[in-house]
């Protein structure tokens, strides 16, 4: 029976030797491929045998020093033996794995245009390049981007990504640079959501959008982003909507609009609490028959109050000092 290759690669755990007993075996053999040759033998000929001996020695300590590694907390190091996949150092200390090992990282590449730094010889010597895997949680920054919504309006729309590998040998060897590749799938998500979604709802509609709904939005982005990535071996711990706006084109003439809905709304409860009030006042007047007020007084009164309650400006009434008819 053949399986299905997926053409993804799968973890697996080095079980390393722990490096502090290799460190030790190694000083002792070079320490004893230094005294080999100090042995003193009456024979001439045993004299360079035992001078190739301590040389070949020191060589073969020597490269086993390359074996060495140091893994910090939440770091990774993934491994090839000649172009083959050998393992993944995950956790932290210090081991001793195969010296031909080789640890590839694509996202540690150091730019060739990058200068000396002051005091070194060469920018290539400047730094080592550190090929280890960072398991900790970071944060991508998708800049603000100019998209059309649902209803065809342009936007402007940026997002912040919480992410961490949780799959190191994937991260490095199923796509080309994991850090790339979250970042255009996040730029092609945020996208296809604005798409989605109006950038507000109109009067009296509960549709989802992405200012009114935003962490809704958010969180199915999180979602369609977690299974783009999930070959990558990346996991997406949260994703929120850091900037929306209007584009500047339209964004005087949506301010109006905005500002038209508010004033609207407003006068809307002026007049509900306006309307109360009179009612208010009259059924006061009708009960403790303070005076009685055929329906022309009734509505004149109304009418009045009605101006006074519902003004922009302060009103200014006039005494009748006469009698009331």
């Amino acid at each position: 029976m053949s399986t299905k290759n997926t053409g993804f690669q799968e973890e697996k755990v080095l079980k390393a030797v722990s490096g502090f007993g290799m460190l030790f075996l190694i000083v002792l053999v070079m320490i004893v491929s230094i005294l080999i040759p100090a042995l003193n033998s009456t024979r001439p000929v045993i004299g360079p045998v035992l001078w190739m001996i301590g040389i070949l020695l020191f060589c073969i300590a020597f490269v086993f020093l390359f074996g060495l590694k140091v893994i910090h907390p939440n770091e990774a190091l993934v491994l090839t033996l000649f172009g083959n996949y050998y393992g993944t150092l995950k956790h932290d200390g210090f081991f001793w794995v195969n010296p031909f090992c080789t640890a590839i990282n694509p996202t540690a590449k150091q730019p060739a245009e990058q200068p000396a730094a002051a005091g070194t010889r060469s920018g290539a010597a400047a730094q080592s390049v550190n090929k280890k895997v960072s398991l900790k949680t970071m944060t991508l920054n998708n800049e603000k981007q100019k998209v059309n919504d649902e209803l065809g309006n342009p936007i402007e729309i940026g997002t912040v990504v919480i992410w961490k590998v949780k799959n190191a040998t994937k991260a490095v060897m199923n796509v080309e640079n994991f850090k790339d590749y979250l970042s255009i799938q996040c730029d092609a998500i945020t996208r296809n959501a604005a798409r989605r979604y109006p950038y507000d709802t109109s009067e009296g509609g509960d549709e989802k959008s992405l200012r009114g709904s935003s962490q809704e939005v958010a969180d199915i982005m999180k979602q369609e982003l977690q299974e783009k990535v999930e070959d990558a071996g990346i996991s997406i711990l949260e994703v929120r909507i850091t900037h929306l706006s209007y584009a500047p084109e339209i964004a005087s003439a949506m301010l109006q609009r905005q500002q038209a809905a508010a004033i609207i709304d407003a006068r809307q409860k002026i007049v509900e609490g306006a309307v109360s009030m009179v009612e208010m006042a009259l059924s006061k007047l009708n009960d403790t028959q303070i005076v009685e007020l055929d329906e022309e007084r009734k509505a004149a009164m109304v009418s009045n109050l009605l101006v006074i309650l519902c003004g922009n400006k302060d009103a200014q009434p006039i005494v009748n000092s006469g009698s009331l008819y």
